[in-house]
């Protein structure tokens, strides 16, 4: 049977109804101060219908909107709990800035920073070699980087060492 809209939710029944998992709840209210559960014995949470939405307006801002947590923050700070939960609820977002109109573009996750899933660097090739799990960031320097082509045939180089380093430790462990 379905609750009442008006009905408190357990965690996990948040967490469905978001899609998410029961631990990114718990870690968002470490870094979201305006979310604040009921906690009754025990430790168990209840989220009001307020918090669901807040909740729904924190998601869609983090995982739709390309915001940061840092950015979230600032929204809550700036434009209030309120407006989140506005967008929580679907109100159009049209007054939000985009990624490219940000003040700060660091309130925004930038295509730049995935982790792509990289072994290591081909010695000869310098193309990527076959993935085992290892998480290496991208060079590729931020525009506003000001690297040159010798810091970041450096930056290659030193790279290339560590990843040397760690077959030689992979090796090391199987043998």
């Amino acid at each position: 049977m379905d609750k009442s809209p008006d009905a408190f939710r357990t965690i996990s029944e948040a967490a469905d109804e978001l899609d998410l998992p029961q631990h990114v709840l718990r870690f968002w209210e470490t870094r979201f101060s305006t979310i604040k559960p009921l906690k009754r014995g025990g430790g168990r949470r209840y989220y009001r219908p307020e918090d669901v939405l807040l909740l729904k307006g924190i998601r869609h801002l983090l995982y739709d909107r390309g915001f940061t947590i840092k950015g979230v923050q600032r929204i809550l700070k700036d434009q209030g709990i309120r407006y989140v939960i506005g967008v929580g609820e679907g109100k159009p977002v049209d007054s939000l800035p985009a990624p490219s109109e940000a003040i700060d573009e660091d309130d925004f996750v930038s295509e730049s920073a995935a982790l792509p899933e990289v072994d290591g660097i081909e010695p000869d090739t310098g193309a990527p070699a076959p993935s085992r799990g290892l998480r290496l960031p991208s060079f590729k320097p931020a525009p506003k980087a000001g690297l040159t082509a010798a810091d970041r045939d450096k930056l290659s180089d030193v790279l290339r060492e560590l990843l040397d380093c760690k077959r030689l430790l992979e090796r090391a462990r199987e043998g």
